[in-house]
């Protein structure tokens, strides 16, 4: 019987490791290759902000399963229920798949924290629909609004995603003389982008500020209700568009896997293995090379580790350019594993941090550049350029060719 390999999840993680194992099997080898998403395409994550302000967009961030690999290669459209590592099944909405190799890359979901109302009341940015309904919220919201009574677009998380986001929104209402709006961030702790060097917090709040976003900082959210944001020891803030970007935790699918795990999120070694035989993974559903006598760590912790390069936890960062580079690895691992190789042991290492501000963007500690921090025409090209390479490297020149303005 062939040995069966299983991909869970089309973000960067699954489709890094499919393209690593096809590349590294022979064709006499005797290997099923199987890879379920609930979605029949792979999704940019980290442009799909793009699409808040620009729907067609989404023709350019979305790259069908078709382009990224062979017929060879069995695709399952499907939604994973649970896996068992013990019996080594994945349980589906309606069928049970086998596997010898399991390589777990399902990404993560929205974390809520137990506020009150946040779930029921906040939009996401987790999806291509998720930024599409954000597009449609915010578009016929600030046309109903007047320069007098201007749409109050809130957006709760001073991270990655809440920045660029707001970014987004802000450059939708420069960008559109009909749109009324304004565009705040809360921020939980003291700083913006937390854990990151403080030229480059600097950095980004003035191009924030310069777009006409409003930050606050020691903003910590305690409740939620449709039309308001209750603040920890202030008084609420009225909204008429709030969108959640405060954190992550891992997918529902892993709550009953026998796996060693901090709320869903599976701790691996720097091999990408899990604590269960042959499960491996991968991207924002593992907690990459923890340390395990030291236990479970915060997000805010992790990205201050890689930031400051603290000892603090070796775990790698949420983010695509670490999935995608350990994914990579995983797939050669698993191929090695099956052959009875020693596997490669993965080591992230910080190439830069870029982020966007609507049609600006900064970029900071980028490898090989001698400015520490900065923006303008060679930040915005920098960051087109690290998306259309990851196009091409899974899809084709071309289509990162014609992708390129949406970037």
């Amino acid at each position: 019987m062939a040995h069966q390999i299983v991909v869970l999840g089309a973000g960067y993680g699954g489709a890094a490791s499919i393209k690593a194992i096809e590349s590294e099997l022979d064709d006499g080898d005797d290997v099923d290759l199987t890879w379920i998403s609930e979605h029949d395409y792979h999704l940019l994550l980290h442009e799909v902000h793009r699409c808040i302000r620009t729907p067609a967009a989404r023709e350019h961030i979305v790259i069908p399963i078709d382009e990224i690999t062979p017929p060879e290669t069995t695709f399952i459209e499907g939604t994973v229920d649970a896996v068992d590592v013990d019996e080594r099944v994945v349980e589906l909405d309606d069928e049970t798949i086998e596997y010898d190799d399991l390589i777990i890359c399902l990404g993560s979901e929205t974390a809520y924290y137990g506020i009150d109302g946040l779930e029921e009341h906040g939009l996401t940015v987790k999806s291509l629909d998720d930024a599409l309904s954000i597009h449609e919220e915010i578009k016929w919201t600030s046309i109903e609004a007047s320069n007098d009574d201007p749409a109050k677009i809130i957006v709760g998380g001073g991270g990655l995603t809440g920045i660029e986001v707001a970014g987004e929104i802000a450059a939708f209402g420069n960008s559109h003389s009909s749109a009324s709006l304004t565009v705040s961030i809360l921020q939980r702790s003291a700083e913006l982008f937390p854990g990151h060097d403080h030229e480059l917090q600097g950095a980004i709040r003035n191009h924030l500020e310069q777009s006409g976003v409003d930050i606050e900082t020691e903003a910590a959210i305690s409740a939620v209700d449709d039309s308001t944001v209750q603040i920890e020891e202030r008084d609420p803030i009225d909204y008429d568009v709030f969108v959640w970007a405060g954190g992550i935790t891992g997918p529902p699918a892993l709550d009953d896997a026998a796996l060693d795990k901090d709320h869903d999120r599976v701790y691996t070694d720097s091999a990408l293995e899990t604590s269960a035989d042959n499960v491996f993974a991968v991207g924002d559903a593992a907690l990459m090379d923890q340390d395990e006598e030291r236990g479970p760590v915060g997000e805010e912790l992790i990205w201050r580790s890689i930031a400051r390069r603290s000892p603090a936890t070796n775990a790698a960062p949420p983010t695509s350019q670490a999935a995608w580079e350990a994914g990579d690895v995983l797939g050669r691992n698993v191929v090695r594993s099956m052959n009875g190789q020693e596997p490669i042991d993965w080591e992230y290492v910080n190439k830069g941090t870029v982020v966007s501000i609507g049609d600006r963007a900064v970029a900071h500690g980028i490898m090989g550049v001698p400015i520490n921090t900065f923006s303008g025409h060679p930040a915005r090209f920098l960051k087109k350029a690290i998306s259309a390479r990851w196009i091409s490297d899974i899809s084709t020149w071309q289509r990162a060719a014609r992708a390129w303005p949406y970037m």
